[in-house]
């Protein structure tokens, strides 16, 4: 049973400590998705190994979660009021480890232990391994699951935290999602919000090839969600998606999120072979300038 004294409610709807940093500067917020894509390409490019286009092309989305939508604590990955953020397509996880280091959950020097023996940072993320990761991933399909569930608790014990969840569109292949979003639907899970990554790759090539999804707004909305559709790589649009989906208290949400695999980076944008394959020594040199050329558009001024 939950505890429910005073003192246990403060904990859980108290605001978080100093460690958490809410930037509502757009530009400020650019440069650090700048920042953010150009350490994925050196710890891939380090790793020799890894998923290079998914990981780039979720930059802005991760930055707007960690460094502006979610309610966390970098300081204390543990605190009970804290948002939940499920990561369901795990093998993008270079990205969210690059905005969690940039956040403050730990040293930036430690990304470029990716995918090495020993390391708490391995090609899919692992709860435990890493304070504030939320779910271990890497069999595609799961993580909604998870996040029903999650927010499912939250709110039969009236809990204030949200429940995010990164998906792909890839995943949707799955039946498992589909159980997921029946049962989010279900018990109007208005304490949840998922964000598809719909960049239109897979490993196999483009998902419409694949397995075609489209519509998948209006499968969503015939399944009971609140759907949005926004530009991936705005992050504003993003930023007042979540707000709405906020004001939802209903029905889960989705938010389809229109990205380019391996955004900003010239010979990796929009192409499938790099779904799963670093860069090498040529290819990491222009990325990174590629990735320097863009950050000219922002100015290099307020970065993290």
């Amino acid at each position: 049973m939950a505890d429910d004294t005073p003192k246990q409610m403060l904990l859980e709807t108290g605001q978080p400590g100093a460690g958490l940093r809410r930037i509502n500067d757009i530009k400020k917020l650019y440069l650090i998705a700048n920042g953010v894509r150009q350490s994925v390409v050196k710890m891939l490019h380090q790793a020799k190994s890894g998923h290079s286009a998914g990981s780039i092309g979720l930059a802005d989305i991760f930055t707007a979660l960690y460094f502006n939508i979610l309610n966390h604590d970098p300081k204390n990955p543990a605190w009970p009021g804290r948002d939940r953020l499920v990561l369901s397509n795990g093998h993008v996880c270079p990205v969210m480890y690059a905005a969690m280091a940039d956040a403050g959950y730990f040293q930036k020097e430690e990304l470029m232990s990716l995918r090495k023996l020993g390391s708490r940072l391995q090609g899919h993320p692992h709860r435990g391994s890493l304070p504030g990761i939320e779910n271990s991933s890497g069999p595609l399909g799961q993580g909604l699951s998870i996040a029903v569930g999650m927010a499912l608790v939250a709110k039969r014990e009236r809990k204030s935290w949200r429940v995010y969840c990164v998906c792909s569109d890839g995943e949707h292949d799955e039946g498992q999602i589909w159980e997921a979003v029946l049962l989010a639907s279900k018990f109007k899970l208005g304490n949840l919000t998922a964000i598809m990554d719909r960049n239109n790759i897979q490993i196999d090539g483009f998902t419409e090839d694949v397995l075609p999804l489209e519509p998948l707004a209006e499968k969503y909305r015939a399944f009971g969600w609140h759907v949005l559709e926004v530009d991936g790589h705005n992050i504003k649009q993003l930023i007042d998606a979540c707000g709405e989906a906020k004001k939802v208290i209903d029905r889960p949400t989705m938010i389809i999120a229109h990205t380019i695999p391996g955004k900003d980076i010239s010979f990796m944008e929009f192409i499938a072979d790099w779904h799963g394959k670093p860069p090498g020594d040529k290819e990491f040199t222009t990325a990174l300038g590629d990735l320097e050329e863009e950050r000219k558009f922002y100015g290099s001024e307020g970065g993290v």
